[in-house]
């Protein structure tokens, strides 16, 4: 990749599926954050000092869903691309401006979805 890598926000409530998704980013020489919920996600996407360009977030997260943490955090950060990840991916309605990939996807279809968003939104 880059010199400076992008920053990428993972939020996901199952622990090994995180684990996976952060190490395969790492591997791709992204710099990430992890949050195992929504608020954990807004408490860090808060702190304005971090720069993050975009947020991973599991569509079916336990209390506060995945659309829901994506309108908040869009509230924090108006141009935060968002990708969400879900096993159910032909069947959620996601926001024209947002992305989705479905659920198991290859480290190919996750690399290719990331760096396309990325190369969009620069």
């Amino acid at each position: 990749m880059s010199a400076n890598p992008s920053t990428i926000l993972v939020v996901e409530d199952d622990d090994i599926v995180r684990m996976l998704i952060v190490d395969v980013l790492e591997e791709l020489e992204f710099t990430v954050l992890e949050a195992e919920d929504g608020n954990t996600a807004l408490e860090i996407l808060a702190d304005s000092s971090t720069l993050i360009d975009l947020m991973m977030t599991d569509h079916g997260l336990p209390g506060m869903d995945g659309r829901e943490l994506a309108e908040r955090a869009r509230d924090l950060r108006p141009a935060l691309p968002v990708l969400f990840a879900s096993g159910y991916a032909e069947t959620i309605e996601v926001p024209a401006d947002m992305h989705v990939i479905g659920k198991p996807f290859s480290i190919d279809q996750l690399r290719d979805k990331v760096i396309g968003i990325l190369q969009r939104t620069r």
